[in-house]
């Protein structure tokens, strides 16, 4: 009882804020129909120097179920949560990469994540104390792919030079460099949440490389892929693709090779829908943040 009541708890720190709402404000530019909603399946745009432009306010399209401690909570029951925002999920694409879950970024992978003995038993670890140190439950930067996969918006500006991405979520900013430059090797900047991204184009797509990242020997809340606690390490290495093929669909295809945590490196792919006529909002993570008050673990 006590571990559903800390994944009550995670999963209320990590839920969407509630319904307050910004001002609407039309997107300039967007396809519409003759009632003037948005074509989502309308061309993708480009950026004056012929990229495909990845701007907009994004929300992450698969959903899936919560564990099974949860299944009755997902309506804002009793526990006052929310999982996910209703979104509709896109046709089953027969080339993608496997889905992750929100819970788990292995759950589609044939044969379950390849996991050193290491990472498996930092898992195991985390886990069995309910993931309390999940960083999004304690309102701290989280990685990559929970960014990615968080249940709150997101917003990507797209200049030549350089392309920002806001998280709702914790209120979290990455940059990722399209000026030209590559890689610093590991270990020369000081390691960070976000690590240090630099981005190229191949043909419509964007190529990110991450390195430099906080791992899970820098300390307890770090390198965390989902809510599971799968981990990464130091030695870690992303490489996202992101994709628009339609005007109203992102997708990102995601490859962890990480030596220390993963036997070989494996790959996945987060689909987000566009948030067309709509804004990330100011959330304070901390403002009456009360997880670890309310957190029971054995």
């Amino acid at each position: 009882m006590k571990k559903t009541l800390a994944l009550i708890a995670i999963v209320a720190g990590c839920s969407i804020s509630l319904p307050a709402q910004w001002p609407k404000y039309l997107e300039s530019g967007a396809p519409r129909d003759a009632q003037g909603r948005v074509l989502m399946d309308g061309p993708t745009q480009h950026t004056a120097d012929g990229r495909p432009d990845l701007t907009g306010d994004w929300m992450r399209a698969d959903r899936d179920p919560p564990p099974p401690q949860l299944a009755g909570l997902t309506n804002r029951g009793a526990a006052g949560v929310a999982v996910e925002r209703q979104t509709s999920p896109f046709p089953p694409d027969p080339k993608s990469p496997p889905l992750p879950t929100f819970w788990d970024i292995g759950a589609n992978l044939p044969g379950g994540l390849p996991l050193t003995a290491w990472a498996a038993e930092l898992k195991k670890n985390r886990m069995g104390t309910s993931s309390k140190d999940n960083p999004d439950a304690n309102c701290l930067p989280m990685g990559i792919t929970q960014f990615h996969m968080q249940p709150q918006p997101r917003k990507i500006i797209q200049t030549p030079a350089l392309i920002a991405i806001l998280y709702e979520a914790n209120y979290g900013l990455r940059y990722i460099y399209t000026d030209g430059r590559s890689l610093p090797p590991q270990g020369e900047p000081t390691p960070w949440w976000y690590g240090y991204s630099a981005g190229r184009w191949e043909g419509d797509t964007l190529v990110v490389e991450t390195n430099n990242l906080r791992g899970a020997e820098s300390g307890p809340y770090d390198g965390w892929l989902d809510v599971n606690g799968s981990p990464y390490s130091n030695e870690a290495r992303f490489i996202e693709r992101f994709r628009r093929p339609i005007f109203g669909k992102l997708e990102i295809d995601v490859t962890v090779d990480d030596p220390k945590s993963y036997t070989k490196p494996f790959t996945v792919r987060i689909n987000q829908r566009l948030q067309a006529d709509e804004e990330p909002m100011e959330f304070i993570c901390n403002e009456n943040q009360q997880f670890r008050r309310r957190i029971k673990v054995d």
